[in-house]
């Protein structure tokens, strides 16, 4: 099943996705509300914290619909799937052709870091260039979205701790990352957390072991690889993080990235203003983001306009 955040009136609401011979098509989820005799929109986070029952329900909400309950995708401005996660975990040089673009060793466990969730914006969002960057380089990664707690979990234990999969784009400024051994902050400025445009449940994907993943900067592809060629699978990643910390549902980890970043190029291929980023993997979609300098940004939020999603809408079905 293939679900999608949207904005309703200021809540990020919602909706189950599907395919029509006349596009993409969505279905608002709601939830009947006792106290106020109604029925209320829902949330990504509302679903992710009763995922047991909500995996069955929205199966059954979809089954039972009608055509006219359907609205088409491009009345909907879509958000990242995942827009506020408790925790947004990464895991570095987890493909070996990048560990080995980078000049790093093969690890021997997963290496984890830290972005900061505020970073996080939705599919057709500009990524900003700050001001104190001068090397915003881009990562093509599969994110993992997790739908139980999950505590020192045995392989069982952290396969059913798989809600689904969405695709992030782990936007890093590496002038900053090279200043320190930490990378939380190169890795958080706003807008370097392109997420969606939507998630594939865990039920049609399994544990994403062979999905094509792909990064083209002007239609011009950098990244072309699958995650068959990751060094821990998803299922190892889950395990190893909650060895350390309790994972709890809506947190997001991204999986890592393969060659063919920026940085590594002869010479370098850093993002620059007017680019157009798209990552795409096998079965989720693809995810579109525009740069722009922080000046840019400015202008926009002082003249109130906001950016269409259409680049995105048109690409919610494609495997």
């Amino acid at each position: 099943m293939k679900l999608i955040s949207y904005d309703q009136s200021g809540f990020a609401a919602l909706a189950i996705v599907r395919e029509s011979a006349d596009g993409s098509k969505v279905l608002p989820v709601t939830s009947w509300a006792a106290a106020e005799d109604m029925t209320c929109a829902v949330s990504m986070r509302d679903v992710l914290q009763d995922w047991t029952y909500w995996k069955g329900r929205l199966s059954e909400l979809a089954a039972g619909s009608r055509p006219e309950d359907w609205l088409p995708a491009a009345e909907v401005e879509i958000l990242a799937p995942v827009p506020s996660p408790g925790s947004l975990i990464g895991i570095g040089l987890n493909y070996e052709d990048h560990a080995a673009e980078t000049g790093s060793p093969r690890p021997s466990e997963p290496v984890v870091f830290a972005k900061h969730p505020s970073c996080i914006v939705g599919p057709g969002r500009d990524i900003i260039l700050p001001d104190a960057s001068q090397e915003v380089d881009y990562e093509a990664e599969l994110a993992i979205v997790v739908g139980q707690p999950a505590f020192h979990a045995d392989v069982d234990e952290a396969r059913n701790a798989i809600a689904g999969y969405t695709i992030m784009n782990d936007v890093t400024a590496r002038d900053w990352q090279r200043r320190t051994s930490q990378w939380m902050a190169a890795k958080s400025f706003p807008s370097f957390g392109p997420m969606g445009p939507l998630m594939v449940t865990a039920d049609e994907l399994g544990c994403a072991e062979d999905l094509k993943i792909s990064l083209s900067v002007n239609q011009k592809r950098r990244q072309d690889s699958s995650t068959s060629h990751m060094i821990f699978g998803v299922v190892d990643i889950v395990r190893h993080v909650s060895s350390v910390w309790p994972l709890a549902p809506g947190d997001v980890i991204i999986t890592g990235t393969p060659a063919g970043v920026g940085f590594t190029r002869h010479p370098a291929a850093f993002l620059h203003a007017g680019d157009v980023v798209e990552v795409s993997i096998e079965g989720i979609g693809v995810l579109t983001n525009k740069v722009i300098t922080a000046d840019g940004s400015r202008k926009v939020k002082a003249s109130g306009t906001s950016k269409g999603l259409a680049d995105s809408l048109h690409t919610l079905g494609q495997r």
